[in-house]
């Protein structure tokens, strides 16, 4: 056999050249077909061959307004599902006219306020005809409280919805840092949704859990496996210990993965992704259900592989990682816009973004066989030990409490951090070429080439005019009513949801039913690492 060569970015070694001699404990030619336990070749017999995956778009910036031309604009040119993205103070859960919102409004998402932001963010837009995935996490349940009391003002069954709440706190506390709350309230809420959607929102995914966010903190492909279903197991658990049906709850979780940038080692990563989430829910939590086995994820391109240099080449980054979700099995995907290096992506940036997912899907081949590489030597070998890498490495969270745990303690951060690192120092000691950056670099290329999206500065002004015209319109009394009653049925542990879709329906604006539960449940202090 020939010697070893260099490792993927998860450390797994790489031979030269693999044989059927690597291969022979896999047992290939017994292997499930796609469709069936475990899945590693895809969730569905046919895959793509019937339909194309979905083509969501992650978009939203400044006003519901704009962002709704731009949703309007995406559905037109052929994109399949919507994807909101929201801007910092509304993920925070503070109200655009809030002091610590000040120069964030509408930067990095669209701000969302009131009942009437939501209104305004999917006008013209049949919400019984289209898919919406949210990301949002701390104020996830806000968030759908606001979508689902506009469905209602138009009179749509919320059976007829489908969509997505990330909902998914563990990974902020882990990786991204957008929380609010404690993570024992925080889980609570979590599990609250769930309920909830169980009962009256059945087609709507409860939670995407994050890989990532994890994976642009700095993880490796193994970290985010491992670190990512890990938290699932804790949502299982949680959802579990409050009674909730767990094939019901498995059943409507889906998973948010990275495509990054190891095209090969990404491939399995999705297959291996698979098959450890049913071997999971079947063995570890005793599921009968089939449909709660499979892993239906999105994946969306990397945006920490993205270059401020030369970002015509992020084209070509986006394609293949692109390419490597597809060939990995995605159900649904997202394309980074080539400028999202320097700014919010233009509408131009986020054609070309769409017309590559458009392009593999019907001008490559690629779709017209499920799991194309499945049988390959390397394929194989690469999937089993990414499975290996990745089981071994849970086994670690577990022994540090579980994933609640090795996040309260600090651990699961700071390996994520030393993965980070690491993978730093090898950019700038360029024994990791990032072309353009570190190498090939041209002396006359300006890092500031293309035309891009500047935020209106007169926008936030006038989203704080609007917030402060609803809030003199309405019943005070009636809002207060309401928030009383919030922070009541929060202390007593109560159901929440319900009294959501009431609250922001009748003016509570996201702010102040987030400071009410803030009363209640205080905030959440990380502890401080050196």
């Amino acid at each position: 056999m020939s010697a070893q060569k260099r490792p993927t970015e998860s450390g797994i070694a790489l031979q030269t050249v693999y044989t059927a001699a690597d291969v022979r404990d896999l047992e290939l030619d017994a292997q499930p077909a796609p469709g069936d336990y475990p899945y590693t070749r895809g969730i569905k017999r046919e895959m793509y061959r019937n339909r194309p995956w979905t083509m969501r778009q992650y978009a939203g910036f400044g006003s519901a307004h704009e962002s709704n031309a731009r949703y309007r604009y995406l559905l037109s040119q052929g994109q399949t599902g919507l994807s909101v993205a929201f801007d910092l103070p509304t993920q925070m859960g503070y109200d655009s006219d809030a002091p610590l919102a000040a120069g964030e409004v509408g930067r990095t998402g669209v701000a969302i306020d009131t009942i009437e932001d939501m209104e305004a963010l999917f006008q013209d837009i049949p919400l019984q005809d289209v898919s919406v995935s949210m990301t949002i996490n701390a104020p996830a349940s806000i968030l759908l409280a606001f979508y689902l009391a506009i469905a209602r003002r138009r009179g749509i069954p919320f059976d007829k919805l489908a969509g997505t709440s990330q909902n998914d706190i563990l990974k902020e506390y882990a990786a991204r840092g957008t929380y609010i709350f404690p993570p024992a309230p925080s889980l609570a809420l979590v599990v609250d949704l769930m309920r909830y959607c169980q009962e009256r929102v059945p087609a709507w995914n409860t939670i995407s859990v994050s890989g990532y966010h994890i994976r642009e903190a700095g993880a490796t492909a193994v970290q985010e496996l491992a670190f990512t279903l890990c938290n699932a197991r804790a949502y299982l658990r949680s959802a579990a210990g409050a009674g909730l049906d767990i094939d019901s709850v498995a059943a409507r979780m889906s998973f948010f993965w990275n495509a990054h940038n190891n095209f090969f080692e990404e491939i399995c990563k999705f297959r291996a992704a698979r098959a450890m989430w049913a071997h999971i829910v079947r063995h570890e939590f005793g599921s009968r259900f089939e449909r709660a086995w499979l892993m239906r994820f999105h994946a969306q391109t990397a945006g920490s592989t993205l270059t401020a240099q030369e970002p015509e080449n992020n084209i070509v980054r986006v394609s293949l990682q692109a390419l490597a979700a597809v060939l990995g099995g995605t159900q649904s995907l997202h394309t980074n816009g080539k400028d999202e290096a320097l700014a919010l992506p233009t509408q131009d940036a986020a054609k070309t973004a769409l017309r590559t997912q458009q392009i593999i899907a019907y001008e490559s081949g690629v779709p017209d066989v499920a799991d194309p590489l499945g049988g390959s030597y390397y394929i194989e070998r690469l999937t089993a030990d990414l499975v290996k890498a990745a089981t071994a490495l849970m086994a670690e969270v577990d022994a540090h409490g579980g994933a609640v745990a090795a996040i309260e303690s600090g651990w699961m951060q700071a390996q994520i951090a030393d993965s980070a690192y690491g993978a730093q120092q090898r950019s700038e000691a360029g024994t990791a070429v990032v072309v353009g950056v570190n190498r090939f670099r041209d002396p006359g290329e300006s890092t500031n080439p293309v035309r891009l999206h500047r935020a209106d500065p007169v926008f936030e002004r006038g989203q704080c005019e609007r917030l402060r015209a609803l809030r003199a319109a309405r019943d005070d009394a009636v809002v207060a009513e309401h928030l009383q009653d919030l922070k009541e049925s929060a202390a007593s542990g109560a159901p929440l949801m319900a009294r959501l879709i009431d609250a922001v329906d009748k003016g509570c604006t996201l702010g102040e039913v987030c400071d009410a539960l803030r009363t209640v449940f205080s905030v959440h202090r990380p502890r401080a690492a050196v």
